[in-house]
């Protein structure tokens, strides 16, 4: 069996905010654009989720909701605040009992991107994949039968993407 992951980094947030928890920092005007044209991409591509598990910050929950207006069907995503600033380890562990075998990660750097490099076989080929900059998505495909037979270096890329390369979705 092979299983989908979707490894989402949040899109731009605000910081115009100075007293604003970084917990509940909103998206900027570049990350509410940059959600939908994820989301299209996604749905051109048929990388469609059945699960969705999102960081509770304000900031991922926002991406989600961008990226889910241009999906159909899109899952209803379980937010949590153990994927708040989360390691890969804890990432990991936060998937293991996901039943479904196409799934979507929102989540922050450092811990997504250091998942990605992780958990490729072979990275893209892409300058930004290093970075993982914000809104960067990657698409890979598991040898796993359930999420907690997952290794690290086995998955293959289908997809990676940053919005800012993308077209509007309008």
């Amino acid at each position: 069996m092979t299983l989908t992951l979707i490894l989402i980094r949040h899109a731009k947030s605000d910081w115009d905010h100075p007293g604003l928890e970084d917990h509940d920092r909103p998206l900027n005007e570049r990350g509410r654009a940059s959600a939908p044209r994820i989301g299209a991409w996604l749905a051109a591509r048929g990388f469609l989720p059945q699960a969705v598990l999102c960081s509770s910050a304000r900031r991922t929950r926002e991406t989600w909701e961008g990226i889910a207006s241009r999906l159909p069907d899109p899952p209803e995503p379980v937010h949590t605040r153990g994927l708040y600033l989360a390691s890969p380890a804890a990432i990991l562990n936060a998937m293991r009992d996901t039943e479904a075998a196409s799934l979507a990660v929102i989540g922050h750097n450092p811990g997504i991107g250091s998942l990605a490099r992780s958990l490729c076989a072979t990275p893209p080929d892409h300058p930004k994949f290093g970075v993982y900059p914000t809104g960067a998505t990657l698409v890979l495909r598991l040898p796993a039968r359930t999420w907690a037979d997952v290794t690290p270096g086995t998955g293959e890329v289908a997809a990676f993407a940053v919005p800012r390369e993308l077209p509007d979705p309008d």
